[in-house]
């Protein structure tokens, strides 16, 4: 797994426990894997996002077309 061994697991297990805290640790991974999801999630539909800038959709609107006036 990317050239990793058990030694290299190990410590930046280590470190993650120093930074985080034993506490936190199933926090910080559920945050990880809910972001994982979501990115998997937009990749699998791409069809349903709509990236279209918001100046376009106004042109498609028509030209001239006049906001609603106020009263």
């Amino acid at each position: 797994m990317f050239g990793l061994g058990i030694t290299e697991l190990l410590i930046i297990l280590v470190i993650i426990l120093v930074m985080f805290g034993a506490g936190r640790i199933p926090e910080v991974f559920e945050g990880l894997g809910q972001g994982i999801k979501n990115f998997r999630k937009a990749v699998q539909a791409p069809d349903e996002i709509d990236v279209t800038p918001q100046d376009e959709k106004e042109d498609e609107d028509g030209p001239g077309k006049a906001p609603p006036k106020q009263s």
